[in-house]
């Protein structure tokens, strides 16, 4: 196929059942923000016209999927499906021990509370909000080693996600018996969906034994992460997406997983690991807090949806329109001068708060102000990335620490907006970008210790 034809593919599907959606009028839509506390995770999806919110759990599934639900056996043990949903996992990623989860961040928890003692140290390229508060509630120290190169937005550096090896030797050197386990998030989300590479992964997980460190990663996009691999590493140019995947999860000592963005399903998630030196501990803690280990808070339909949709994600024409559609806005929004994170990445465009609302100080959160801008201009909600997620307060003085990145999200969901939704969303970027002196930033007036930015309200500055 040609360079060209492959540009303008269409979807590689096509539309079986539609779901209405509405476009509230402007002064509707700046009600909504005042209730909701102008935050966007608060406001209620009926009042939304493009939601862009996250990739987590809104995927729309297949025909197969929906008929792998009607498979479902509820027993409460040992049901068929977690065997199918066992099998599966075994398969792609090569890890014995499969233990199922509602959702990621219970994976998180279950690893973290079982193996993490206070004061210990997590490395990880860059920490996603919640593996950050699963260590941090349970007295660790979240530590983001992600490579210089990725502080640089403009940069077309292929593998921004990687980690600093190095800073990472120096850290297993220097904390004996204090680190744990290393992570690796791929794609690294809070820093741009950016990719991390095979040659990287061999590099993490060679240090990792040097000091005799488990090495263990954050799956939720790993197809995406093998695709980006394939694109831009040489040595794989030839490569599969599935043997890509294969040959990562050969140097990893485990996985993290929320089946609910590269599982395309909207519940469900793992933990699985190589040896069982940690199993029998999380499973007893599983049964706590989920249920039993053949479930593991999922209905038997859901973990029949999971392993149908680990297998469908590694499809290569889904995975080329997947990475061609959120390149494709990206590069609208880049010809239009918005300023953004580069390369373009693999589920969302990230937009620089800092650079598009350069009157806003870093103190009034610019990434939530544009957030709420996007909303009040075309009721298109989008997730900050910034300040408000990650902002941290100095022990000494109190004065809240900025972040080192200060993004918004466009976040999309897999295989439910089509590229005239997406070029609706462009437009409305575009003009808040045209119009950006007139927005202003926010304070937060009320907010939670952990997580804040779900819960949190604001007021609007004048």
């Amino acid at each position: 196929m040609t360079d060209d034809l492959s540009r303008i593919l269409p979807e590689p599907w096509r539309v079986k059942v539609v779901e209405p959606i509405q476009l509230l009028d402007k002064r509707a839509r700046e009600k909504h923000l005042k209730k909701a506390g102008y935050n966007l995770f608060a406001i209620p999806s009926e009042a939304v016209f493009i939601d862009l919110l996250t990739d987590s759990g809104t995927s729309a599934m297949s025909d197969e999927q929906w008929a792998a639900m009607m498979r479902g056996d509820e027993s409460y043990a040992g049901s068929r499906n977690f065997f199918t949903f066992e099998t599966t996992v075994r398969e792609i990623f090569g890890f014995p021990y499969v233990i199922p989860t509602h959702q990621g961040r219970v994976a998180e928890n279950l690893l973290f509370s079982t193996v993490l003692k206070p004061g210990q140290i997590v490395p990880n390229n860059t920490h996603f909000d919640t593996t950050r508060a699963n260590v941090e509630a349970n007295g660790g120290v979240a530590l983001d080693l992600v490579v210089p190169e990725a502080k640089a937005l403009d940069s077309e550096y292929p593998f921004k996600g990687n980690m600093d090896v190095v800073r990472l030797a120096e850290v297993l050197q220097k904390n004996p018996g204090k680190v744990p386990l290393v992570m690796l998030t791929m794609t690294n989300n809070s820093g741009g969906g950016q990719p991390v590479s095979l040659e990287n992964v061999r590099a993490v997980k060679a240090v990792c034994e040097k000091y005799d460190v488990p090495l263990i990663i954050d799956a939720c996009r790993f197809a995406e992460n093998a695709y980006f691999i394939r694109e831009r590493e040489e040595a794989c140019r030839n490569w599969s997406v599935i043997s890509i995947v294969r040959e990562i999860f050969t140097f990893a000592d485990g996985c993290t997983m929320s089946a609910k963005k590269d599982g395309l399903a909207n519940i469900g998630g793992f933990l699985a690991l190589r040896q069982d030196t940690w199993v029998q501990n999380v499973k007893n803690r599983l049964v706590l807090i989920e249920g039993f280990p053949t479930y593991g808070g999922l209905a038997g339909r859901d973990l029949e949806v999971v392993a149908r949709g680990l297998r469908e994600v590694l499809d290569e024409r889904y995975l080329q329109f997947r990475i061609g559609q959120v390149r494709r806005l990206g590069e609208r929004l880049l010809e239009a001068g918005v300023p953004l994170v580069r390369p373009i990445g693999g589920h969302a465009v990230y937009l620089d708060a800092r650079r598009f609302l350069p009157h806003v100080p870093p103190s009034q959160y610019p990434a939530q102000s544009l957030s709420v801008a996007l909303y009040r201009e075309g009721g298109v909600r989008s997730v900050e990335i910034g300040g408000v997620m990650f902002g941290r307060r100095d022990p000494k003085t109190g004065q809240e620490i900025a972040p080192e990145l200060e993004l918004v999200r466009l976040t999309i969901p897999r295989r439910v907006y089509s590229n005239t939704h997406l070029d609706y969303v462009a437009h409305v970027v575009i003009e808040c970008f045209r119009n950006r002196e007139a927005i202003r930033g926010v304070r937060i007036v009320k907010q939670a210790p952990f997580l804040r930015h779900f819960t949190a309200e604001f007021e609007a500055l004048a």
